[in-house]
């Protein structure tokens, strides 16, 4: 049995430990709840110096300038047809066979007559160029009259791009003889402007330029390719990502959000250059490459804003 001043005693030992216990700590959250503080989670980063040009983007469709036109020679019927759609061929490679008319109901009468004329009164149509027949008319057994076109061949030599440019960028040419296309398979070719054709689109006011390219590869016409012309380029200054640049609903002021330390951000009035399309030049403050810009979470973030930098 324990006496009464044992029990006592235990009692305000144990009232003694419960006041002393230390009061558990506040979490990160309740800490901004109770100071009325907010940490918006961002990613950062730098000012970067180096060239930066201002583009603009156009298209280039593939065609080709010359093509061949195989036309018949007499008026039959088509014995022999070798020609096929997409075939490759050379200047001199045969296409068609044509029987006469006549042939077809004399040629055996004339033969009786007299074997040493060797009457037959077939035509062979040759192909006049060298490229991909794109178009043929006829087949084998069909009856076909004099001059009648009957398949067409694409000149390869005459393969080029056409651009079309809005005549207020003409100026641009200048600095922009040699090119490169970008295809939609993700290629490249190395391409230069060569000359221009003489009429201008009356709805759109765009001007045809003649892009020559040298490549192997069999590139179909009516192709799109990607071509950036080069309007302006500055040299060794400095520029941002697009997406830490803000601006108002006129875009008339344009703004920064710069960390001056490690969980406050500042909004810092800019004035910008040129643009491409990821990058825009900052002329004014001058930046340096350690300043750490806001690139994520920036977007209506009040004048001096508590941040928390989640960069992986």
């Amino acid at each position: 049995m324990f006496s009464r001043n044992t029990i006592f005693s235990a009692i305000v030992f144990i009232a003694l430990f419960a006041y002393c216990k230390p009061a558990p700590e506040k979490t990160e959250k309740e800490t901004e709840e109770k100071t009325g503080t907010v940490s918006t989670p961002v990613t950062i980063t730098s000012p970067v110096r180096g060239n930066l040009n201002e583009t603009v983007e156009l298209n280039a469709v593939s065609a080709f300038l010359l093509k061949s036109y195989v036309k018949s020679s007499a008026t039959g019927y088509l014995q022999d047809v070798e020609a096929t759609l997409g075939k490759f061929v050379n200047k001199g490679d045969l296409l068609f066979v044509i029987k006469t008319k006549e042939s077809q109901s004399l040629g055996n009468t004339i033969s009786k007559l007299d074997t040493s004329l060797h009457f037959s009164g077939v035509i062979s149509i040759k192909s006049p160029g060298t490229g991909y027949i794109t178009q043929i008319n006829y087949r084998a057994g069909d009856y076909v009259q004099d001059a009648e076109q009957m398949a067409v061949i694409t000149d390869t030599r005459s393969f080029v791009f056409l651009l079309d440019l809005p005549y207020e960028l003409k100026p641009y040419l200048a600095g922009n003889q040699n090119l490169q296309l970008k295809l939609p398979d993700g290629t490249s070719l190395d391409g230069h402007i060569s000359n221009a054709l003489p009429t201008v689109d009356a709805v759109s006011q765009t001007q045809s330029y003649v892009i020559r390219v040298n490549s192997s590869k069999q590139i179909p016409e009516n192709l799109i390719a990607k071509v950036s012309l080069v309007k302006n380029s500055r040299n060794n200054t400095v520029s941002l990502s697009k997406s830490a640049v803000l601006s108002d609903e006129t875009q008339t002021e344009f703004w920064i959000m710069q960390l001056i330390d490690s969980v406050t951000a500042v909004k810092v009035p800019i004035k910008k250059g040129l643009e491409n399309g990821n990058s825009v030049e900052i002329l004014s403050p001058m930046l340096k490459p350690t300043d750490k810009i806001l690139l994520t979470g920036n977007y209506g973030l009040p004048d001096t804003a508590k941040v928390t930098i989640n960069n992986n």
